[in-house]
């Protein structure tokens, strides 16, 4: 579809909503395709966020037209990490280039501070948005320094847009066209806030899919704007997120798929925390149709993101403008249908939750790279602050840029060895009337009385990337300190856990920058990891107030 397809409003009606409450970056300003402001001209840089889109179970395989135009000519990152498993404390993380105890976001609730009131008071004025764009809670640094225009479409966090945090008519700082879906990712019948006026679609395919509806606002967007300052645009993406809702020209693809029969498929996770080992194995037959129905309804959905991503590369193409664009790739975090016996959800510790794919294109950016080194999206802010011509250092967050590694400035001696993963969980305070042998405390519970959350499936990790490790080591906040250690390089699926048998200093160590990670504030989130040449340890610098966690930690291995 063109330009006159799903939009919503009528294409000139578009343009002159976003004039008219832009002044300075008006239709006017456009020289027409090709037209460009110079050399010396700060880099474009296009940040496109999907939703739930895993890279351990196969999640690019139907984004062939992805791969093509941005990892093969660029870099894909084969170690890249989320923060935090969920949706709004992982996005909160990319914004604001911060771990989740640093941007206090824990879950997808107001209550846990999703685009809460005081999300918006503390964090929201100091993302990285808000130092690139337009002047508004914040001082613009960017904006003044490198003159970014603006430009957002699509799932923010899980809450924007509830009455108790502003509605769709507040509009968070440093956006100059900012097409905001309310809350959680739909595909039809949803609202979007168009710089702060409320738009309501309904279910018309060729008005409404909002995969399509975001492509075609990004590519009015680029035909619009002012050709005389570079951009920055953030298309996030509803799919591959429930509902699940296909095109209609995909409904009846991948219909002989079925989700990956990985090693840790349909097993029995038995030497994990209590939650895993609750899954029912082997799981009914009616259990392993729905996820496999999921699977194949989640890879219909990426069809229409493939297209997407082609429509925008082409219009740059077009423009002379792909050239100068740094084009990034990502997800808020991965996803498992069936590994260890868990049905359908994010949420947990594993590679198949934690890990993300991440591919990018750009100037000096060589094509067919891949790079083995350990990225995080804490790190996306930075790096884009840095493209922007910022220097991060000015700012709080925990992140660094990863900008010297995609330009082959920087080799593995050099850059980090470690990263922290944090959740936090959920249960519910009463039982649930379909499952009351489970008690208490337990959430996201399936008609098996399988159950994906519970308030003490609350963890942290160290995930180690290094030349002599790869390893995971997790600490669970119950009343066992439960221990989680995994080999990744002989045991990728995870299916032993090596807690009790792992070398006592090696325990230890990894103890020790656990809480030291879990403290962490800027500079002191990116010191040496236990694995790098120059990590340092002295137990005598143990935090006082953790040290009974060693203790019980070393009663329990013994």
């Amino acid at each position: 579809m063109g330009l006159n397809g799903p939009c919503g409003l009528v294409l000139l009606t578009c343009v002159t909503v976003w004039s008219l409450r832009s002044p300075g970056v008006s239709a006017g300003a456009s020289r027409g395709p090709g037209v460009s402001a110079g050399a010396s001209r700060r880099p474009n840089i296009l940040l496109i966020l999907t939703d739930d889109l895993d890279i351990a179970i196969g999640g690019l395989s139907p984004l062939t037209k992805t791969k093509k135009l941005i990892g093969d000519a660029g870099i894909s990152f084969t170690n890249a990490f989320v923060a935090s498993p969920l949706c709004c404390p992982s996005r909160a993380s990319i914004l604001t280039g911060k771990y989740p105890h640093n941007h206090h976001v824990i879950n997808n609730t107001l209550e846990g501070n999703c685009s809460s009131k005081a999300w918006q008071k503390s964090e929201e004025a100091h993302t990285f948005p808000a130092l690139l764009g337009p002047p508004g809670g914040a001082p613009a640094l960017l904006r003044t320094y490198a003159g970014y225009q603006t430009f957002f479409a699509g799932k923010y966090l899980n809450q924007y847009g509830h009455s108790e945090a502003g509605g769709v008519e507040h509009v968070p700082p440093g956006w100059n066209y900012w097409v905001g879906l309310e809350k959680n990712s739909k595909y039809y019948n949803y609202t979007l806030s168009v710089n702060g006026q409320a738009e309501t679609h309904g279910a018309d395919y060729s008005k409404d899919y909002l995969t399509d509806v975001l492509a075609n606002r990004s590519l009015d967007f680029l035909q619009y704007k002012s050709n005389y300052q570079p951009f920055f645009m953030m298309v996030s993406i509803p799919a591959p997120h429930s509902p699940w809702t296909a095109a209609p020209q995909y409904q009846n693809s991948f219909n002989a798929t079925k989700a990956p029969r990985d090693p840790n498929f349909n097993v029995h996770g038995k030497d994990k925390h209590w939650l895993i080992r609750q899954a029912k194995t082997p799981m009914t037959n009616s259990s392993v149709q729905f996820l496999d129905d999921a699977f194949r309804k989640r890879w219909r959905t990426l069809l229409s993101v493939d297209d997407l991503v082609e429509k925008i590369v082409k219009r740059l193409e077009v423009r002379a403008e792909l050239d100068n664009t740094y084009i990034f790739f990502t997800s808020d975090n991965g996803y498992h249908t069936g590994q260890f016996s868990l049905p359908l959800d994010k949420r947990q510790l594993y590679e198949f939750d934690i890990k993300v794919p991440l591919m990018v294109r750009g100037p000096n950016i060589k094509p067919n790279q891949t790079s083995q080194m350990l990225v995080a999206n804490v790190d996306l802010g930075p790096t884009i602050l840095d493209i922007a011509g910022y220097n991060v250092n000015k700012t709080q967050m925990d992140g660094m840029s990863f900008l010297p590694v995609m330009e082959g400035k920087m080799n593995s001696s050099s850059w980090r060895t470690d990263i922290l993963v944090e959740y936090e969980g959920e249960g519910s305070t009463v039982s649930d009337p379909a499952c009351p042998l489970l008690g208490p405390g337990v959430s996201e519970c399936f008609p098996d009385c399988v159950c994906e959350d519970s308030y003490n499936n609350t963890y942290a990790c160290v995930r180690t990337v290094a030349p002599s490790a790869n390893l995971q080591y997790c600490e669970f906040d119950d009343n066992e300190v439960f221990v989680e250690v995994y080999n990744v390089t002989a045991d990728p699926y995870q299916l032993t856990n090596i807690a009790k048998t792992i070398d006592q200093e090696v325990l230890e160590k990894m103890n020790h920058r656990l809480m030291m990670l879990q403290s962490c504030s800027g500079q002191s989130c990116r010191t040496p990891g236990v694995y790098d040449t120059r990590y340092k340890f002295d137990p005598r610098q143990m935090f006082t107030s953790h040290s009974w966690r060693l203790s019980r930690l070393r009663q329990k291995l013994k």
